[in-house]
């Protein structure tokens, strides 16, 4: 696997729609592009944090910093020659696991076209129709919030998340239930209430959920045990699902029914599907989360969620749900709600170039070494 050259490529779209969580509000989304060549081919890896501290303390200027400074750098030097490899040279440096995914995943599509073969399948994972959920966010109203999630559910979602916070929240969840009585519907705080809301979050089992995502922050395991232990509704895991650490921790305390996992979030397909591995051994299921990412980061997704213990609808949508334009050919399209790997190797999508570049605010080059 000797790297010709790594190109990075910092994008940023505009997306159809303000995005808002408890956390805060974005209007684009940003994402370094990373692509490894070697020997005619090239892999591409996604490294997607939102703008500001959305989800995370990770920004698009520290993600950059970083693969520019300090990870691509190491990579070239290092020379690995397996995704193990990679991964072992990554686990030399502190930081951003978005960086680290971003990097990480393109070597996945470069090994899958070197092999000819797709990742879902050196992941151990079969090809099939894998349901699509559909996310909306935090609204002005109740009347946006309906109207979104009508123009949205023509394409056939198989389950509706809504944001919730702290006074966002039983009247969204009364409002969405009694339009949509057949569909099943999930909660998502991002982890915005606190130990002195368990009571009252005991009452959200009256809206038949299939779950609670994240209701405290990601440190708080013994607050998600409490509620747990007294709420019939499963608690899912999203930031608080970092790494196999976390999750062990969070099983021995009874702390969740569900893991969310995120690609961007725990540092790559391989660390991603260790928590899988992890979760099925438990008999926890699991599903696939977004950022959301671009089309690179949202079909390497969907490779992940062809694995076995993937038992609820991703957070994958169609690339036109949140962004005036996509990187990737095929977009992603969501069909009576379901989405499809098509038939290729690695990524199984090509990106495009011409897109790239309309959408380009910075790029570096590195040449392999020798």
């Amino acid at each position: 696997m000797k790297i010709d050259r790594v190109t990075l490529t910092h994008v940023r779209i505009p997306l159809t729609e303000p995005f808002r969580i408890s956390s805060g509000e974005i209007r684009d989304k940003d994402a370094t592009l990373v692509g490894v060549s070697s020997e005619g081919l090239t892999g591409y890896g996604e490294a997607s944090p939102m703008a500001g501290t959305f989800y995370s303390s990770d920004t698009p200027e520290s993600v950059w910093e970083l693969l520019v400074n300090t990870l691509v750098p190491a990579i070239i030097r290092g020379k690995p020659d397996s995704i193990e490899a990679v991964n072992a040279v990554l686990e030399q440096f502190a930081g951003s696991p978005f960086a680290r995914a971003g990097i990480e995943t393109a070597f996945w599509d470069l090994a899958g076209q070197q092999a000819a073969k797709p990742i879902f399948e050196l992941l151990g994972g079969k090809n099939r129709s894998l349901d699509s959920g559909l996310a909306v966010g935090i609204y002005p109203d109740i009347s946006s919030l309906l109207a979104a999630i009508c123009r949205h559910m023509a394409e056939g979602y198989k389950r509706i998340k809504i944001k919730i916070e702290p006074g966002w929240d039983l009247k969204p969840l009364k409002a969405v239930r009694k339009e949509f009585a057949e569909v099943p519907l999930m909660v998502d705080a991002n982890g915005a209430y606190s130990k002195k809301d368990v009571d009252y979050l005991t009452g959200l089992d009256a809206f038949d959920l299939m779950m609670i995502e994240q209701p405290f922050p990601r440190n708080e395991l013994q607050w998600h045990a409490e509620l747990q232990s007294r709420i019939k509704t499963p608690v899912c895991l999203d930031e608080g699902a970092e790494n196999a650490a976390s999750i062990q921790r969070a099983l021995s305390m009874n702390a969740c029914r569900i893991v969310n996992i995120k690609i961007q979030r725990v540092g790559g397909l391989q660390k991603a599907k260790q928590m899988h591995d992890l979760c099925a051994d438990a008999g926890i299921p699991v599903w696939g989360g977004t950022m959301p990412e671009l089309g690179v980061g949202g079909v390497q997704t969907l490779h992940l969620a062809s694995l076995g213990n993937f038992r609820f609808p991703t957070d994958v949508e169609s690339s036109r749900r949140w962004f005036v334009d996509d990187i990737i050919d095929p977009v992603l399209e969501v069909k009576n709600g379901t989405l499809r790997i098509p038939e290729g190797t690695g990524n199984c999508h090509r990106v495009k170039n011409e897109t790239i570049q309309k959408y380009k605010v910075v790029e570096a080059l590195f040449k392999g070494s020798e």
